[in-house]
């Protein structure tokens, strides 16, 4: 039984009792309960030195990485998708400091053309996957209709439904031609959400990550968690499973990342003392994971 269709809650807001966007100062409740808010594991963030060694350690094993991917012609694709302001720009950006650019590089795509309306759905993100030996990063893919156009009413119930019902075998069809696909979804607490936002509309070196968008998907925190919900439930799958990684402290996220994704391959000269098993603390897959990101 498929439910109700998220349009029906899009109008509902939340209320936000004290935030004030536009108020150049946060609440200080809301500043007391950023970091652990969504059940953040840690009181603490993660030591700028201790970061920057695992960090320099991680991307020397991803460009072991990479390597491997050119001279076997695997392929290799890196969704990203998550809650505004989760982090996912500068989990990429620690991704592919080092890397070859001619072998990867993010995918970032705008809302569709006209054109693109007119086409079959995944067909403008089929157009962007890899050849052999190259490694492609989705700065948001083809999960935008599973989250923020229905969320937002940007697309029908019936072109929902038709996308949910076709992810499993569209995923399956990639994997079984060969491609490795890793899906990773980052989450953030909801006062942490809200004081990352609040920072991007009062830097101005920032205040172009906030989009109209961002701003009236402030009060829709709930029907955002119901999309999620759905999507995990129809497009977590054997062959293509999602990976929730906590994102309070973006530091940790960054290593967990990496961590993630070098962990399940194993190419040539792998660091097994490097590249081991993420935090179990802030990366996971199934309900308790699932219910908290």
């Amino acid at each position: 039984m498929r439910g109700s269709f998220l349009l029906e809650d899009a109008g509902e807001g939340e209320e936000l009792p004290g935030f004030d966007i536009d108020s150049p100062v946060l609440p200080e409740d809301i500043e007391r309960k950023a970091f652990r808010s969504g059940g953040y594991p840690y009181s603490k963030r993660l030591k700028k030195k201790h970061y920057e060694k695992e960090l320099e350690d991680l991307q020397i094993e991803l460009l072991k990485l990479l390597r491997w991917v050119e001279r076997s012609g695997k392929r290799l694709v890196v969704v990203f998708e998550g809650r505004d302001a989760a982090g996912k720009d500068g989990c990429i950006k620690r991704f592919l400091a080092h890397l070859n650019p001619r072998h990867a590089w993010q995918v970032a795509l705008s809302k569709p053309t006209d054109a693109e309306l007119g086409q079959w759905y995944f067909q403008r993100y089929v157009a962007q996957l890899p050849t052999a030996g190259n490694m492609i990063l989705f700065n948001r893919s083809w999960y935008n209709r599973a989250g923020v156009e229905p969320v937002m009413g940007y697309c029908t119930e019936e072109q929902y439904h038709r996308f949910m019902d076709a992810v499993p075998q569209f995923e399956a069809g990639l994997v079984q031609d060969g491609i490795i696909l890793v899906k990773l979804w980052l989450s953030v607490g909801r006062e942490m959400q809200l004081k990352r936002f609040h920072a991007r509309r009062h830097d101005a070196l920032k205040r172009w990550k906030l989009t109209d968008n961002d701003v009236r998907g402030l009060s829709l925190f709930n029907a955002y968690s119901a999309a999620r919900d759905r999507m995990f439930a129809r497009t977590d799958t054997d062959f293509a499973p999602w990976l929730v990684v906590r994102s309070n402290d973006k530091r940790r996220a960054r290593l967990n990342v990496i961590r993630a994704v070098l962990y399940g391959l194993d190419y040539d000269g792998k660091d097994h003392e490097v590249a081991d098993k993420p935090d179990p603390k802030i990366v996971g897959r199934g309900p308790e994971f699932f219910e908290n990101a």
